[in-house]
C-alpha cells in the first residue's frame, strides 16, 4: 500500500489548509500509509480516521492532533512530541513509541498490542479500556495515568513509574514489574494482579499477586538490611498510648525508659489532625508491635484506640497505666474482658512508675507474650497430634 500522492502534498504544505480540506471533505478516505513525515511540524492536524499505516512520524510535532479512530499500526513516532494527542478508539499495533511524549493525551479504547512504549512519557495520560497487553512498558512514566479497565496482561512494567495511577478493573496478570514505583495507585476488588514476576530477567522466578507489596517482597529476599528493620521492629517495637498536651511530658518519659531497655517505642498523637483514618493507623502500628502500654490517666480518644487494638489483635499483650487518684473511664470494664490485657500498674509519680518499670510493666508484658505462644503451640501440636 502506497500513501495518497495529492493528500501527502496538501498535508506537507500548511496544517490549516489540510483541516479545512477534511472538515469539507469527511466522506473522503484518507490515505497515507508509509507517508513519510519525519520532523515534521503537524501541531493540530486532523488525522482522524486516516490510514496511516507504516507512516513515519518520528520525531514530529504532533502536539494536540486529532488522530481518532486512525490506522496507526506499525507506525513511528519514535521520539515524536505527542502530547495531548486523540488516539481514542485508534489501532496503534506494533507501532514504534519509544521515547514519546504522549502526557495528557486520550488513547481510551486504542489498541497497542505489539508496540514499543518503553521510556514514554504517559503521565495525566488517558489509557481507559486500551489494550496494552504483551507491550514493551518498561521505564514509561504512568504517573496519574488513568488505565481503569485497561488490558496489561503479559506486559513488561520493568522501571516503571506508576505513582497516582488509576488501575481500577485493569488486568496487570503475568506482568514484569521489576523496580516498578507504585506509590498511592488506586485499583479495587475487579483489579487483576495475578503471577507478576518481581525478579529480574536473569534471575530466578519470583510471582507475587499484589502490586503494592512487590518491591517489598523483593527488598525482604535481597537486603539484609530490610530483614533486620522488620525483625528489628517486630522483636523490639512497643506502642505507646496515652494523652498528649498536659501528659506529653510522662510520655516522653516512658519512651526514654523503654529506650534503655533496649525497645523501639512508637508514640503515635490521636489529636493531631490526619487526612488518614486513625483507627485503621492505629491497627497497623499495633500490628507491628511487641506490646502496647497505654496510659489510662485523663483519657480522651485513648478508650476507642484501646478497644479497636483488643478487639482486632487478640494476641496482642497491652499492660494498662493508671495514676493513683485518677478515675478510670466508662469501657474500662468492657476493655478488661479481653485477654490480651496483661494487667493494670498504678502509680503515684511518674519517677515512682519508672523506678519499678521493668517489674511492673515489662515482666507482665513479657511473661504474657511468653505464655500464649506456649499456648499457641501447644494448640497447634494438638491439632498435628
Amino acid at each position: 500500500m502506497m500513501a495518497n500522492c495529492e493528500h501527502v502534498k496538501m498535508l506537507k504544505t500548511q496544517v490549516n489548509i489540510w483541516n479545512k480540506w477534511k472538515k469539507e471533505n469527511v466522506d473522503i478516505s484518507v490515505d497515507l500509509s508509509n507517508a513519510k513525515f519525519s520532523m515534521a511540524d503537524l501541531n493540530g492536524v486532523d488525522l482522524s480516521n486516516a490510514d496511516l499505516t507504516m507512516a513515519d512520524f518520528s520525531g514530529a510535532d504532533l502536539n494536540n492532533a486529532n488522530l481518532r479512530n486512525a490506522n496507526l499500526s506499525m507506525a513511528d513516532f519514535s521520539g515524536a512530541n505527542l502530547c495531548e494527542v486523540d488516539l481514542s478508539l485508534a489501532d496503534i499495533r506494533n507501532a514504534d513509541l519509544r521515547g514519546v511524549d504522549l502526557s495528557r493525551a486520550n488513547l481510551g479504547g486504542a489498541d497497542l498490542r505489539g508496540a514499543d512504549l518503553s521510556e514514554a512519557n504517559l503521565g495525566l495520560t488517558d489509557l481507559s479500556g486500551a489494550d496494552l497487553s504483551g507491550v514493551d512498558l518498561s521505564g514509561t512514566n504512568f504517573s496519574s495515568a488513568a488505565l481503569i479497565g485497561a488490558n496489561l496482561s503479559g506486559t513488561d512494567l520493568q522501571y516503571c513509574q506508576l505513582i497516582e495511577a488509576i488501575l481500577i478493573n485493569s488486568n496487570l496478570s503475568n506482568c514484569k514489574v521489576y523496580g516498578v514505583s507504585v506509590w498511592d495507585i488506586k485499583i479495587d476488588n475487579m483489579t487483576k494482579q495475578n503471577d507478576l514476576v518481581i525478579t529480574r530477567d536473569y534471575e530466578p522466578i519470583i510471582t507475587v499477586d499484589n502490586l503494592e507489596v512487590a518491591q517489598f517482597i523483593y527488598l525482604m529476599l535481597n537486603n539484609k538490611n530490610i530483614r533486620s528493620v522488620i525483625n528489628t521492629i517486630s522483636n523490639k517495637a512497643v506502642l505507646i498510648l496515652g494523652k498528649f498536651g498536659s501528659r506529653l511530658n510522662n510520655l516522653n518519659a516512658i519512651r526514654e525508659k523503654l529506650r534503655e531497655l533496649g525497645y523501639l517505642p512508637i508514640l503515635f498523637d490521636f489529636e493531631k489532625p490526619s487526612e488518614k483514618d486513625t483507627a485503621e493507623t492505629i491497627i497497623t502500628l499495633a500490628g507491628m508491635a511487641r506490646f502496647v502500654i497505654a496510659d489510662l490517666t485523663e483519657p480522651r480518644s485513648i478508650p476507642l484506640e484501646l478497644k479497636t487494638i483488643v478487639s482486632n489483635l487478640p494476641t496482642l499483650p497491652v499492660q494498662l497505666l493508671l495514676q493513683k487518684g485518677e478515675d478510670t473511664f466508662g469501657m474500662i470494664d468492657h476493655i478488661l474482658n479481653f485477654n490480651s490485657i496483661s494487667g493494670i500498674t498504678r502509680y503515684t509519680t511518674i519517677d515512682e512508675l519508672l523506678k519499678n518499670f521493668q517489674n511492673s510493666v515489662i515482666v507482665p508484658l513479657e511473661e504474657w507474650k511468653h505464655l500464649n505462644k506456649s499456648l499457641i503451640e501447644a494448640k497447634l501440636k494438638l491439632l498435628l497430634d
